[in-house]
C-alpha cells in the first residue's frame, strides 16, 4: 500500500494524490490558530497533473494524502502528427504519444530530439517537464535599424521555428539560434 503524507508535511514542488488524481504542490501557507482549541490549517496552491487546472484549497493539518503512483522517465521528442506528439523512451526505446491538450502551449517549445522528462500516472503519460532552456531557430523578425546596439533594452518581435513568438534584442537576425526560458517564454541569449 502506498504511504500516506499528512497535509502539514507537504512542501513546495512535492507530488501527492487527492481524490484519485495526482497533484503538484506550487505553494504552501500554514496558518496556526491564535485561540485555544483552534485547528492548524494548510492552504495549498496545487496543480492537477491530468487537467492542468491550478487552484487553492485548504486542508486540516492532519488530513492525509497518498503518494501518487507517479513515474518520471527520460524521453526525446520525435515528431507531431494528427494523433499527438510522439516521444521515444530513452531506456526501452518505446514510443509514447501525448495528446495536444496534455501539452498545451508547451508544444511550442518542442524541437527535434529535445530531451524531456515525461510523467506517467498509473502507467499512462500525463505530462512533460521541459528543461530550463531550449534552443530554437528564428524564422522571422524585422531587420534591426542602423545604430541599434546590444545594450539599451530595446526589443522586437521574433517568430521561432515552432511558431512561438517572443521578444528579442534588435541585433538578432533571421536564421540565428536563440535560447528561450521554458517557464517565462523569454529570450535567454544567442547560441
Amino acid at each position: 500500500m502506498p504511504s500516506q503524507i499528512e497535509a502539514i508535511a507537504i512542501k513546495r514542488k512535492m507530488f501527492f494524490e487527492h481524490e484519485g488524481a495526482p497533484y503538484h504542490c506550487l505553494d504552501v501557507e500554514i496558518s496556526k490558530p491564535t485561540a485555544r482549541g483552534g485547528q492548524t490549517l494548510v492552504r495549498l496552491k496545487m496543480r492537477n497533473l491530468i487537467t492542468r487546472a491550478v487552484f487553492d484549497k485548504t486542508f486540516k493539518a492532519s488530513d492525509k494524502f497518498l503518494e501518487p503512483d507517479l513515474v518520471v522517465i527520460s524521453a526525446s521528442f520525435l515528431y507531431a502528427d494528427g494523433d499527438g506528439y510522439h516521444f521515444m523512451d530513452q531506456e526501452n526505446y518505446e514510443t509514447l504519444t501525448l495528446r495536444t491538450e496534455l501539452l498545451g502551449d508547451d508544444r511550442l517549445l518542442l524541437s527535434d530530439n529535445l530531451l524531456v522528462q515525461i510523467q506517467k500516472f498509473n502507467g499512462n503519460p500525463i505530462g512533460v517537464q521541459l528543461p530550463t532552456m531550449v534552443e530554437l531557430t528564428v524564422t522571422y523578425t524585422e531587420p534591426g535599424v542602423r545604430g541599434d546596439t546590444a545594450s539599451g533594452g530595446v526589443t522586437k518581435a521574433a517568430t521561432l521555428e515552432t511558431g512561438l513568438e517572443i521578444r528579442v534584442p534588435l541585433f538578432i537576425k533571421e536564421g540565428e539560434r536563440v535560447k528561450v526560458h521554458t517557464e517565462t517564454r523569454e529570450f535567454g541569449g544567442r547560441v
